[in-house]
């Protein structure tokens, strides 16, 4: 089962996640995209880590998810990948301009063929003001094709407002 969680910035999204992962009753695999590349992006890396369960296994993969996804991917386990607009971002970021597409259309083809559930959260950015900026502007469009895309993969989509869940899609 493939999951696709959406929501804005401490909309309640990861928590949201974090405990369909509890619930599950399987291993957990966290998959972490962020880099801490400065001292804020530091402190939030902690404070996720103070939230999780010591008993999950946690990998960092900021580029190369797919191919991660692949490695670790086995029948009765949960993996929980928080989040891919970091990951994006990531890429966006990278040096060849190639990489983006290849990694996302790499996740696409990668993610039915896996056997473990997943759960992907993501931040929504289009429901604010178009952004002034080139690559703020290309970074929101990328979002937006990436989220389509995986909502169409994806087993059940929810959005999550105030920490509060909306059922976008949910095929049982």
């Amino acid at each position: 089962m493939l999951q696709l969680i959406l929501g804005g910035a401490r909309s309640g999204k990861s928590r949201l996640a974090e405990q369909i992962a509890k619930d599950s009753g399987l291993t957990v695999i966290y998959m972490a995209t962020a880099q801490a590349l400065d001292e804020e992006m530091q402190q939030r890396i902690a404070h996720h880590q103070q939230q999780r369960p010591d008993h999950w296994h946690v990998y960092e993969e900021p580029i190369y998810l797919a191919d991660r996804l692949l490695q670790l991917d086995q029948p009765d386990q949960l993996i929980l990948v928080d989040c891919l607009t970091l990951w994006l971002t990531n890429l966006l970021l990278a040096e060849d301009p190639a990489l983006q597409q290849l990694q996302m259309q790499k996740l696409f083809e990668v993610l039915p063929q896996l056997h473990s559930q997943i759960v992907l959260v993501s931040n929504e950015t289009g429901l604010g003001v178009v952004p002034m900026g080139e690559i703020s502007r290309r970074f929101v469009d990328e979002a937006g094709r990436l989220h389509q895309t995986l909502g169409q993969l994806a087993h059940k989509v929810m959005f999550c407002v105030a920490g509060f869940p909306m059922i976008l899609k949910d095929e049982k």
